[in-house]
């Protein structure tokens, strides 16, 4: 049997207990460069148990919806961010910890030029892109130790279109 999951779109506010949203929505917090660009400030927390902050690229196959879930990873030692490198959607994938294994897991839908960084110990899809390049920077924790932790779900979900 497989369980159903409804994407959603992203928004700061349903993301914030997986992460943070990061995108250019308002006004920018000052002007920079003779007024010609505007600067964003400090949108994402980055927290790494040790080690340092790397950025390495990851080339993703892509994917379509319907889309079949059936592993969760997290990173128990640092925060990891996907930042797109094309304006194209992406599907998210988070769930609550719930004593060591993943709960019940939310789909979200970018939209073009959002990003996104997962808080550490995030459980999470794997990197989904659903049209583009499927280029993405990936901003995380780069250091000694195992900081990769799977879980392969009993019961798949289906993830699908409202």
């Amino acid at each position: 049997m497989t369980h159903q999951i409804v994407t959603e779109p992203l928004t700061a506010n349903a993301f914030s207990p997986f992460g943070d949203l990061l995108d250019c929505a308002g006004d920018p917090d000052k002007l920079i460069n003779q007024g010609l660009c505007g600067r964003y400030h400090d949108r994402a927390t980055l927290d790494f148990a040790d080690g340092r902050a790397g950025i390495s690229l990851f080339k993703a196959d892509l994917r379509s919806l319907p889309y079949t879930l059936d592993l969760l990873e997290r990173h128990p030692l640092g925060s990891q961010a996907f930042v797109p490198m094309s304006h194209d959607p992406f599907l998210v994938i988070v769930a609550p910890d719930e004593n060591g294994a993943p709960g019940t897991p939310r789909a979200f839908l970018t939209q073009a030029g959002q990003a996104i960084n997962m808080h550490r110990n995030t459980w999470h899809g794997v990197l989904t892109p659903l049209s583009g390049t499927g280029l993405f920077a990936v901003i995380d924790r780069i250091g000694d130790g195992d900081n990769l932790q799977e879980h392969w779900l009993d019961t798949p979900f289906l993830v699908i279109d409202p």
